[in-house]
């Protein structure tokens, strides 16, 4: 039974048969078959089907909640039965905001000083991704925003307040400054991550507020493409300091600090679970052990 709800999750997902069985590293054919099976043992149609995947059925959608409620629970039992048996081991998959890269590194060495027999995944996402996939079991954790947008039903533990900081050549006009202002960015040309991203949301925001509209040569998801770009076409970019400082180092780029208020708070989320499992546990011990430190 719960292979079969994890079919179900899985095409729920997918939103497509051949992708569905593929991710779970089984063949279509088999598939359609276990999903007929569940729809038998549970006496209801769940898949509306045609020549292609037509979505769930109302009885579906229903059944996709108590699934994933099912396969979440299984999952944690399993994870409680290993830790009894080997203590904390086994793969820690989580999903991060561009902007947060350097986070998860630092989150996931401190963690493994303590615990060296976890190993992380660690994967770049955007934070409407990152809550989907919690959603699916893709990933076991997250780290985004907390406090910008919903976020739903999920555990949390603070990291740190984003703060902000031009990145350019020593020669570009903003670097003649020891500190900047959003309203100092007026009249430049900029490259900033794309409009999908949450932080390119908070960034239009400020300079909406200051009373500008920015220029924007290029965007992109990646933080990299941005200062290549930056050093390549001398233009300007604006990311979060620490990423920001990590970026320029070895480059003939340079970082100046932008004066704002408190930004928005960037952490951990998790999937809401009582008890959570002993390794998400541990997680979210280290990020507030971390964030003792960043608040302190």
């Amino acid at each position: 039974m719960i292979a079969k709800l994890e079919m179900l999750i899985a095409l729920a997902r997918e939103q497509h048969f051949g992708r569905a069985a593929e991710s779970l590293g089984i063949t279509q054919p088999s598939l359609s078959t276990g999903i007929r099976q569940l729809e038998d043992q549970l006496g209801v149609k769940l898949v509306l089907r045609g020549s292609r995947f037509g979505g769930l059925t109302p009885e579906g959608q229903r059944a996709l909640v108590r699934a994933r409620q099912i396969v979440g629970d299984t999952r944690r039992l399993r994870e409680e039965m290993r830790f009894a048996r080997e203590g904390l081991s086994g793969n820690l998959r989580i999903a991060v905001i561009p902007t947060a890269l350097t986070w998860a590194s630092r989150l996931a060495s401190v963690f493994r000083e303590s615990h060296p027999g976890v190993a992380f995944s660690i994967q770049s996402r955007t934070s409407t991704e990152i809550l989907t996939m919690l959603e699916n079991f893709e990933v076991d954790a997250g780290i985004s925003y907390l406090d910008n947008e919903p976020l739903g039903h999920v555990s949390t533990a603070p990291l740190y307040r984003e703060r902000y900081a031009a990145i350019c050549g020593p020669d570009h006009p903003l670097a003649a400054k020891a500190q900047l202002d959003w309203a100092d960015f007026a009249g430049q040309e900029l490259c900033l991550l794309s409009p999908d991203m949450q932080n390119r949301r908070i960034v239009n925001r400020a300079f909406m507020e200051a009373g500008i509209i920015p220029e924007t040569s290029l965007e992109s998801n990646s933080t990299v493409v941005l200062v290549s770009h930056v050093e390549q076409a001398g233009l300007a970019t604006v990311l979060p300091v620490e990423l920001a400082r990590y970026l320029v180092s070895g480059r003939e780029l340079v970082s100046i600090p932008v004066a704002a208020g408190e930004g928005p708070t960037v952490g951990l989320v998790a999937p809401y679970q009582a008890p959570h499992t002993p390794v998400l546990q541990a997680l979210l011990d280290t990020a507030e052990g971390l964030a003792a430190q960043e608040f302190d």
